[in-house]
């Protein structure tokens, strides 16, 4: 009972993270028609940037040319996946994206287990893909869903830049150096998209309020949270991404989504979540290996020391 008092605040965290999240995705929706999805890509780097900046005081010096080069990578990353994403978003529902968009994640965490249960998780992802089309792939903006799957494989680049980094800059400071970069990188195209626009100050501050919905509260309140959780319920709790952000799409949005979508949306649920509690397992079950390995091998070496003397 303790441990589930434990760990109750901590699932609140990431629920609370993951709809601040699709909230400032919806925020960033309605300003489309002010600023483009480009110019709100900008303004969410930009916005970023400078806040991880305050907060983190990164280092600039002391750090190696491959130090470097991980965080140009993971800022271009941040920036192509960001862009690709709201991109997406001006074409599909915000649930139909962030569903397509998970795919990423999920197809990297199939590939890496090596497990072959791990492909029936794939293949039912598959059909929930099949069934996001509503019956029909052509009642989907297809340049929409070439942008969310090009999202999709970003998010996956993105967990590979991102490690990277965080195993070369300490804290925050990787984060906040990519995040500088990317913004950079999206700065010309945001201010082509939005020209005079970026003057008004309700939609500068309402471009700071998207990156602090969509970037610093979800990203603040998931690192508390991997504090208290196990990675594997962490991920499990990611996993229902896709259903806030359909639920937020429709009170927000008003996008209504028809059966096979809802359908469609579960069942990447359902494929994520199985794809992480089988790599949970797995990861189980070659610790333990290790661990009786281990325990063998000093078995086996207490019983080979009474004869080394004599021996050698």
């Amino acid at each position: 009972m303790s441990r589930h008092l434990g760990t109750t605040p901590a699932i609140a965290l990431v629920v609370v993270g993951l709809v601040c999240q699709e909230v400032g995705a919806s925020l960033a929706v309605l300003l489309f028609p002010q600023v483009g999805p480009l110019g709100m890509v900008m303004l969410r780097l930009v916005f970023s940037a400078i806040l991880l900046l305050l907060i983190a005081r990164p280092r600039l010096r002391g750090h190696s040319r491959d130090g470097w080069l991980a965080v140009v990578r993971f800022g271009i990353v941040l920036a192509v996946m960001n862009g690709l994403f709201y991109l997406a978003l001006e074409r599909l529902p915000l649930g139909v994206t962030v569903t397509i968009e998970v795919l990423g994640p999920l197809v990297l965490s199939i590939v890496a287990s090596r497990r072959l249960s791990a492909w029936l998780w794939a293949l039912l992802a598959l059909a929930g893909v099949a069934a996001l089309g509503g019956g029909g792939w052509d009642g989907l903006d297809p340049l929409g869903v070439v942008f969310a799957l090009g999202a999709a494989a970003s998010w996956a680049f993105y967990i590979l830049a991102s490690a990277r980094v965080g195993r070369e800059f300490p804290r925050l400071d990787g984060l906040a150096l990519a995040m500088t970069v990317g913004a950079l990188l999206a700065l010309p195209f945001g201010i082509l998209s939005a020209g005079s626009a970026l003057l008004r100050p309700d939609l500068l501050a309402l471009g700071a309020a998207v990156a602090v919905l969509s970037s610093m509260i979800p990203y603040a309140l998931e690192l508390i949270a991997l504090r208290r959780l196990p990675a594997a319920a962490f991920a499990i709790l990611m996993s229902l991404a896709p259903a806030t952000a359909a639920l937020a799409g429709w009170v927000l949005l008003g996008q209504e989504l028809v059966w096979l979508e809802v359908l469609g949306i579960a069942l990447v649920i359902a494929a994520s979540i199985g794809a992480v509690r089988s790599a949970s397992i797995a990861a189980r079950k070659a610790a333990a290996s290790a661990a009786v390995e281990a325990r063998a091998a000093d078995r086996v070496a207490d019983i080979d020391e009474p004869f080394a003397g004599p021996l050698a």
